[in-house]
């Protein structure tokens, strides 16, 4: 067992000890331990094999300083002695970059196998908000669409064995007069204006080249384009491990794998309230878990991905095989989301043992998508789920932002949720098929919602079957 794998064993111990509770909300689903095998029966006996499928990266057991390469952690710029600790553990096949205690300013990290950047208790990686820093361009995913743009923060690129860990604070040097600025007129900033320089027209543009068939390498969105990076993205990376750092103030969003495959996010907090703040974004990834994580975004906490358009359909990977579970959510556009850049599909999604709420955690479980972006997803499976206060608890909408304006169908189905508990709820559905195409086999079990305002909208739906489901103290029967 390498010395990272023996620390991943002992802190799984750990988290299995200390599930996280909601302040002010019955920990029901968080008190929970995990499910003996036993309890994985019927569509759930997948989870195990999908666990095991899962490998943690092996990293060679030595270590690289920061320290001991020149940097004193006392807020200077430590670009020079991050890049020099790459290059060490590439030249040396691979190890330990190791962050100890103090500030550290930096221009972007670019990780190579076999190498983890481990953040000790106490330490702080400040990335510097100066766009010219993060050239030239590279290969990266913006919003669903492959391109040519700045320079992800934290960033690997076709890489195996690749690891993010300790108890340190990445802080990604975004707020509402760097990098934020640029998404144009948002509710996140007072001062944010669509004048000047905004993403509006280069974003236009790109989802014109990218119908157009422009070639990837061909459509350069850096410098001028304004199209903010995320804070990690691991893109074509295997055996992925990102776990105990918490992760602030991203220009966009905080984690982004993109076709990576064996992903493990494990124990992160992720606290950023910028516009286009999503927490966790796994895209057109394979065996993928998220366990005992905190989310308090300005945009969707969990979102799970594969694609926009022309582009999701050409690259044609879906996420696959994920298992979700003690996580809690809080502020955020939606806890579990499925969508919107999803033309790619989504298939096999678990997520178990969930906490959520907050006055600013607008809706519980969400899919979104229309007939431009269409995508299959199916296989969905959510159980012991606990919401305390949200805006919808339960969202499919294929209306969601072109809405039905495209040749490209969504196909929605086997969508299953159990023993999910709502405290508060202004509205309980808002579900909205096609007609041509309609949400099918949609399940709902031994549920309740203490209190909605109103019970919303279920529309197109076949195959709807709800038993045992509660609403405002009655028992909830669809007409």
């Amino acid at each position: 067992m390498t010395g990272l794998n023996r620390r991943v064993f002992l802190q799984s111990l750990a988290a299995t000890a200390a599930l996280p509770v909601v302040p002010g909300l019955l920990p029901q689903a968080a008190a929970m331990s995990r499910p003996p095998r036993a309890q994985y029966k019927g569509p759930w006996a997948r989870v195990p094999q999908i666990l095991s499928d899962i490998k943690l990266p092996a990293i060679p057991a030595r270590d690289f300083n920061l320290r001991e390469l020149g940097a004193r952690g006392e807020g200077e710029d430590a670009s020079a002695a991050f890049a020099a600790a790459v290059e060490a553990s590439r030249k040396a096949g691979g190890g330990r970059i190791v962050v100890p205690a103090g500030k550290y300013r930096t221009g972007p990290i670019h990780l190579v196998s076999n190498t983890e950047l481990h953040l000790q208790e106490g330490a702080e990686v400040h990335f510097i908000p100066e766009p010219e820093r993060y050239l030239p361009a590279v290969k990266t995913r913006w919003e669903g669409m492959e391109m040519m743009g700045y320079s992800p923060l934290i960033y690997a690129y076709q890489c195996e064995n690749i690891a993010l860990t300790g108890k340190g604070l990445i802080d990604g040097g975004a707020d509402c007069d760097t990098w934020w600025p640029w998404k144009g007129q948002n509710t996140k900033c007072d001062n944010s204006t669509n004048a000047g320089d905004t993403q509006h027209g280069p974003r236009t543009e790109l989802m014109k080249e990218v119908e157009a068939g422009v070639p990837v390498s061909e459509r350069e969105y850096a410098e001028g384009s304004f199209l903010r990076p995320p804070l990690v993205q691991f893109y074509e990376c295997n055996r992925v491990l990102i776990e105990g750092v918490t992760l602030e103030n991203s220009p966009f969003w905080v984690v982004h794998p993109v076709l990576c495959n064996s992903l493990t996010v494990r124990g992160i907090t992720t606290r950023s309230h910028g516009p286009n703040s999503d927490g966790c974004d796994p895209e057109s990834c394979r065996n993928v878990l998220i366990e005992d994580c905190l989310f308090d975004n300005g945009d969707d906490c969990i979102a799970i991905k594969s694609g926009r358009n022309a582009d999701g359909r050409r690259v044609n990977v879906p996420t696959e095989n994920v298992v979700v579970r003690n996580c809690q959510m809080r502020d955020g556009h939606g806890g579990l989301v499925l969508g919107s850049e999803i033309s790619g599909g989504v298939r096999n999604v678990f997520m178990e043992d969930c906490v959520m709420s907050s006055p600013h955690l607008e809706r519980g479980l969400r899919i979104k998508t229309n007939s431009v972006r269409g995508g299959k997803i199916h296989d969905i499976y959510v159980r012991n789920l606990t919401i305390g206060e949200v805006k919808d608890v339960i969202v499919i909408n294929f209306y969601y932002e072109e809405g039905d304006k495209g040749d490209f169908d969504p196909s929605v189905y086997n969508i299953q949720v159990e023993n999910l508990v709502c405290k508060d709820a202004k509205r309980a559905f808002q579900i909205r098929g096609f007609e041509r195409a309609p949400i099918r086999d949609l399940q709902i079990t031994n549920s309740r919602i203490d209190h909605a305002d109103s019970l919303g909208v279920i529309e197109e739906v076949t195959g709807l079957t709800v038993n045992n489901v509660s609403i405002n103290g009655e028992l909830f029967k669809p007409g």
